[in-house]
């Protein structure tokens, strides 16, 4: 949701709540807290607890599981599915959960702001097709009122152990004792033995993320005994090592569910895979006061009346509550479904037949299905949690499976790939969800990992950095200008020239003075992303070019540390003759196309062009194809349909579509 311009249902940039200032503070109260627990925590004398001094993280995690009584591969387990053992230096993740075992303390973590303004138009499309009165009116803010369990284990953890709420925030070791001692006391109160037998832990396993409901709690449960089964391995944030052997022979008792007394999610239909918890929280179709207005998607009936061809990716900027009471509102816009992070359960509000408002691009809107997540694309050290990775990734193999949509970044776009409509709405489309988003993890989850399908010298490329060492400097994600801090990311810039010191590629439509792009983290102008694939158009001692927006752009792509691979693929090119062509922001019909009573959507270009002798990686191929819903009686809709043909193209950080008729078609290889 989050864009660098005020936008319909985006909260503008709110006050950041973590200042320079603060981290150091934070940072200073960590190490006090660690000193004041070395006695407690056994660690050795001179070294902060939880350090690689004071023993492995993999020996914490067996003291830990050795003092409260909980087999390790339990402990283990439950962890990696909530932070897959990172620390985030002590940061909290979107939902206010700390350390590896995220323990929540929203109070502490969360800061409450008010909505958005209200939309200017329904779905921000800026699509200039079709005018549509404003909505009037926007959400009330949420109270705060009294915060849930599952936002607030760490008080428990606090009582269980003895610790300080600080140092369960900000010590590993701490963090992990918190988490061994929910899940024995769940254990206890739940009238089960402290077991060795991982398989005697199902009910607590099931408790520990708060769900409120016995799906959600089923579905992380079978999430850990998966992970218990298949083992793991990995070298977290702080560089040490932690395996979790594999037990593929265990059964856990599922029986046990029934004693966390939870009820099942809310009845109605929903279309979700039945690997996670998905429950009905619809989206509000009705007229609104205001003349010809209404909210807040349109009824279809796709794919009879058209197919979708993407799923965009986003995040809310805002928390689970709030995002529930704004899909709600029928004056707000619209998505499909969204994520909770803390859990992975999954509400949809939109069926997927019907257009929900959430692209920001008219076109896209009506050929894509929409899926936020809860979090901030500007708060970096926010995580995610695996859980919501998981889980999310299983509803876009079922959606590719339902929908036919090939699983590739040609067709799973970030909100931040999708293209402006018009000159003028390119700088309000929004970013997220950002740099931060680990795209070479999700789509591992998907089943669709990335790796080379061509050698090192084929005429394409995929982007493919190392997430957890790539670390590019952004501004802006607390006050404009200040940096953010260090954190992985699965993005690259492009230069000039092959120099750190050359300039960022400019972006005309996001700079019309034709000034370079800048660092700020919503700047998308100079950023290629992990999945994404570009023509190659040069090699330096250790950089590769390629073509984006018209221009050279250079990454740095050292062979000891490679940030692409090659690829197999399809390019475009002007077709002979022609010195340059126009890109598009939308795949609409020919003039000739429309029917009596549709208004003639007029195909303005954008304001890049595609020269002669530059080549841009082929997605798909669409039919030019233009939704007119015009009113509240989707009886008065229509589906228009053209001759002309075009090419979906990776042209920049955005994708893009060109005439098929513009344009010839070659391999990418050399």
């Amino acid at each position: 949701m989050r864009g660098p311009a005020p936008h319909p249902r985006k909260t503008p940039r709110r006050a950041r709540r973590r200042t320079t200032s603060r981290r150091i503070s934070r940072a200073a109260g960590a190490l006090a807290s660690a000193a004041l627990l070395l006695p407690l925590l056994g660690a050795a004398p001179g070294s902060a607890a939880g350090q690689p001094g004071a023993g492995s993280l993999q020996r914490q995690f067996t003291a830990a599981a050795a003092r409260y009584h909980v087999p390790p591969g339990v402990l283990l387990a439950v962890s990696y599915l909530e932070s897959r053992w990172d620390a985030h230096a002590g940061a909290p993740s979107v939902t206010g959960g700390y350390g590896p075992m995220h323990l929540t303390d929203a109070a502490t973590a969360l800061a409450v702001s008010p909505p958005s303004p209200p939309p200017a138009e329904p779905g921000g499309d800026g699509r200039g097709d079709m005018a549509r009165p404003a909505p009037a009116g926007h959400p009330a803010p949420l109270a705060p009122g009294r915060l849930p369990e599952r936002l607030r284990t760490l008080d428990r953890a606090a009582a269980l152990t003895g610790l300080p709420a600080r140092a369960l925030r900000q010590d590993t070791a701490a963090n992990l004792r918190g988490g061994a001692a929910l899940l024995a006391d769940a254990q206890h109160r739940l009238g089960l033995p402290a077991s060795d037998d991982p398989a005697d832990w199902y009910a607590a396993v099931a408790g520990y993320p708060g769900a409120s409901d016995a799906a959600t709690a089923e579905t992380f449960a079978r999430d850990v005994f998966e992970v218990i089964r298949e083992g793991r391995e990995r070298v977290t944030d702080s560089g040490q090592r932690v395996t979790l052997p594999a037990a593929p022979h265990l059964a856990p008792r599922t029986g046990q569910l029934r004693k966390l007394g939870l009820a099942p999610p809310p009845r109605g239909r929903v279309e979700c895979p039945p690997s996670v918890a998905c429950e009905p929280v619809p989206a509000p179709y009705q007229q609104l006061p205001a003349k010809n207005s209404y909210g807040n998607h349109d009824l279809a009936d796709r794919p009879h009346s058209q197919k979708a061809e993407f799923i965009v990716i986003h995040d809310t900027e805002a928390t689970w509550e709030r995002t529930m009471t704004l899909i709600r509102d029928p004056a707000y816009v619209s998505w499909n479904y969204t994520v909770r992070s803390a859990d992975g359960h999954i509400a949809q509000h939109v069926p997927v037949k019907d257009v929900a408002w959430h692209a920001g691009n008219w076109y896209v809107n009506s050929k894509s299905v929409g899926i936020e997540h809860e979090g901030f694309l500007a708060r970096p050290d926010a995580w995610y949690t695996e859980e919501m990775y998981r889980t999310s990734a299983r509803l876009v193999r079922y959606l590719s499976h339902k929908l036919d949509i090939p699983l590739d970044r040609q067709h799973i776009l970030g909100h931040d790939n999708v293209p402006g409509t018009l000159p003028a709405t390119i700088r309000t489309m929004h970013t997220d969800p950002g740099p931060y988003w680990d795209w070479a993890h999700y789509f591992e989850l998907l089943g669709r990992p990335f790796h080379p399908t061509a050698g090192p010298f084929s005429g394409l490329v995929t982007i493919l950095p190392d997430y957890d060492r790539n670390k590019p400097d952004y501004t802006g994600c607390e006050q404009p200008g200040l940096p953010c801090a260090p954190h992985g990311s699965g993005a690259l810039r492009l230069r000039t020239a092959p120099s750190e010191d050359a300039p960022l590629v400019t972006d005309i439509g996001l700079h019309p003075d034709g000034g370079p792009s800048t660092a700020d983290v919503n700047d998308t102008g100079a950023r290629v992303s992990t999945g994404q694939q570009f023509a190659v158009a040069g090699h330096e001692a250790g950089w590769t070019a390629v073509w984006y927006l018209g221009q050279k752009g250079w990454f740095r792509n050292p062979w000891w540390a490679p940030a692409a691979v090659g690829a197999q693929g399809r390019l475009v090119t002007p077709r002979p003759g022609v010195k340059e062509i126009p890109v598009y922001g939308r795949a609409y019909p020919e003039p000739g196309a429309y029917p009596p009573g549709v208004p003639v959507q007029d195909l303005v270009p954008l304001p890049y062009r595609l020269p002669a002798g530059q080549s841009y990686v082929l997605g798909q191929e669409l039919a030019g194809e233009y939704l007119w819903a015009s009113g509240f009686d989707p009886a008065t809709h229509r589906v228009v349909r053209g001759e002309d043909r075009y090419y979906e193209i990776q042209f920049g950080h955005r994708v893009a579509f060109v005439r098929a008729a513009d344009v010839t078609v070659r391999p990418g290889y050399r």
